[in-house]
């Protein structure tokens, strides 16, 4: 008997090949019947009029801490996802000793935006070993998940306070070699740095791997080349690349005999950069290399409660209390006033009110507001016939309203257009990219991008009409878990773990995101749901049901070489 079935879906099965109607049958765990199922089995899932998906692959998360007070990694399952890798750009909360902790903590503060209370309350820190750390995650989590060794980390356990902005010696490179092959060893998936000037360190200082050299990042990817089934994360920089930038990173997947995948393609530039960018990725394939870009999917959208401080002459206003601003937006020198602080601002080229399309509301408390959260100032302005600059006095300021600045990825040149759109979606098909970049478990504060699947596929697939269904499951699936290594994972097929999404291609899309008040130690956070995403299976169980989250925990802790295969490049030198 089959542990589940579900029937009469249209299966898209990540290859991008067309899809079809099937049944999927599913036993311990695994797909192991794929067509017209007559055998019976203990659970059937309806899937008539859905899309049955393999779940979604989120390879660039923070959810290294989250993970230990939240093992449904929320809000990430309610979006398909089914597996997320953290660990990334250098940051990661293992190995340990107890003299790092406190910095450890206040990094992943500072630098990745959690909140020190919610890091201090929601884990204990009692742990070493990068086995250690993982072994606290095991039968507890409702996602597969894995973990790189971040550089950071693991330079400040070996030099101490002179990790920060002191050159390794030979001694200090070999005790950073011996942590990351212990790690290796003990299941992470590989190595992750961080180069980039605007990383800082619980003190304002620039974290750890921004002192690296050369060398000292060569050595560390000849170690990654020692283990089965590794990879490299990196954030080279912020902007352009230089050439030695370009050939660092060529060498180091040349060193390491593994893909290079490095973020943020863009990094939220206000010039067109990302052609020049992968150039890296020619260049390194010309040499036998593989470098790959990690690419937004959406815009980046960043929440904010204090851009209205900052126009001119809305200060003040801004400061009143509730009653007293909303009498204050009535009076007509007020109002010429507020009119006039917006109007310096855009001829200053103040960003956020360069085009009311890229300004959202981004919350509200009253009933009366809650239909434009979600909702662009211009579009609110066209529904009541009047002026953007009238919808931020009478109200956006009148009750605080948080926004939402909407950041164009790629091409800010071009905004929210169609044009724009498109540009985008030519770069999500190329091989040299990878799509990612939510940054789900970090900047809980300002953004929640852990919705990006549905969002595309509510925006980009079915409203714009960028891409189609089966090439957005692709970008979402094989491509990633192919690139990672991830064995058995990424595609609907017979003998492939059972990690399933199933949702209505019609309905599909994300909800406008919501503050929650629920970190531990009260914290706040952004988070989002989904519609019409019906059921998501983990390892052939649900953690999704109707939209709502199971109690089920089946996840799978990766370990790097028993749940992964090794990726290599053409061009690395072979031992002999």
């Amino acid at each position: 008997m089959l542990d589940v079935v579900l029937r009469g879906g249209d299966v898209v099965d990540g290859t991008g090949a067309p899809r079809r109607r099937a049944d999927v049958g599913i036993r311990d765990g695994r797909v192991v019947a794929l067509g017209d199922v007559d055998e019976a089995a203990a659970e059937s899932i309806d899937a008539d009029g859905l899309v049955v998906a393999p779940g979604f692959v989120d390879v660039h998360t923070h959810y290294d801490a989250q993970l230990l007070w939240d093992g449904a990694a929320t809000p990430s399952p309610l979006h398909g996802v089914t597996t997320v890798l953290g660990g990334n750009c250098g940051f990661t909360i293992a190995p340990l000793t107890e003299r790092d902790v406190d910095y450890v903590m206040r990094m992943m503060a500072r630098v990745e935006g959690m909140p020190l209370d919610a890091l201090q309350h929601g884990a204990s820190w009692d742990w070493h070993g990068f086995g250690e750390y993982l072994s606290r995650l095991d039968g507890r989590v409702a996602v597969n998940a894995g973990f790189l060794a971040g550089h950071s980390t693991i330079r400040r356990v070996a030099m101490g306070d002179r990790a920060v902005g002191e050159t390794a010696t030979a001694d200090d490179v070999d005790a950073m070699a011996r942590l990351l092959a212990a790690a290796l060893s003990e299941g992470a998936l590989g190595l992750s740095s961080s180069l980039a000037p605007t990383h800082t360190d619980g003190d304002n200082r620039p974290v750890p791997s921004r002192a690296a050299s050369r060398d000292e990042l060569l050595a560390l990817a000849g170690v990654v080349r020692g283990h089965d089934g590794t990879t490299l994360e990196f954030i080279p920089t912020v902007g352009e690349f230089t050439p030695e930038l370009i050939e660092l990173m060529a060498d180091m997947s040349l060193t390491a005999d593994r893909p290079l995948n490095w973020n943020l393609l863009g990094s939220l530039s206000s010039t067109e950069v990302y052609r020049g960018q992968l150039e890296a990725s020619d260049h390194a394939r010309a040499r036998g290399a593989h470098v790959v870009a990690l690419t937004l999917p959406d815009l980046m959208r960043l929440r904010t409660g204090s851009v209205m401080d900052s126009l001119p002459g809305w200060r003040d206003v801004v400061a009143l209390g509730p009653e007293e601003r909303r009498r204050a937006v009535r009076d007509p020198e007020v109002r010429a006033r507020l009119r006039d602080g917006v109007a310096a601002a855009r001829e200053r080229g103040l960003d956020a009110f360069a085009d009311w399309n890229l300004v959202e509301v981004a919350d509200a408390e009253s009933l009366e507001h809650g239909a434009l959260v979600g909702r662009t100032i211009a579009d609110i302005a066209a529904e009541r016939g009047g002026d953007p600059v009238d919808v931020l006095i009478d109200v956006v300021l009148p009750e605080r309203l948080p926004l939402t600045l909407v950041l164009p990825s790629l091409v800010p040149s071009l905004g929210a257009t169609d044009a724009g759109w498109a540009r985008r979606a030519e770069v999500w098909r190329d091989d040299r990219t990878v799509l990612g970049g939510s940054d789900a478990g970090a900047h809980l504060d300002v953004m929640c991008h852990a919705n990006y699947t549905t969002s595309v596929l509510g925006d980009a697939v079915r409203r714009r009409g960028l891409l189609e269904l089966e090439e957005a499951v692709r970008q979402f699936t094989d491509v990633p878990a192919r690139l990672y290594g991830l064995r058995g994972r990424g595609r609907i097929a017979e003998g492939w773990c059972a990690d399933v999404v199933v949702f209505d291609p019609a309905r599909v899309a994300t909800r406008p995101v919501r503050a929650r008040h629920d970190l531990p130690g009260g914290g706040m956070r952004l988070y989002a749901e989904s519609e019409g995403v019906e059921h998501v299976l983990v390892n052939g169980t649900e953690i999704v049901r109707a939209g709502a989250l199971t109690d089920a925990r089946p996840g799978t802790v990766l370990h790097s070489g028993r749940d992964t295969d090794t990726v290599t490049v053409p061009g690395a030198p072979q031992p002999r």
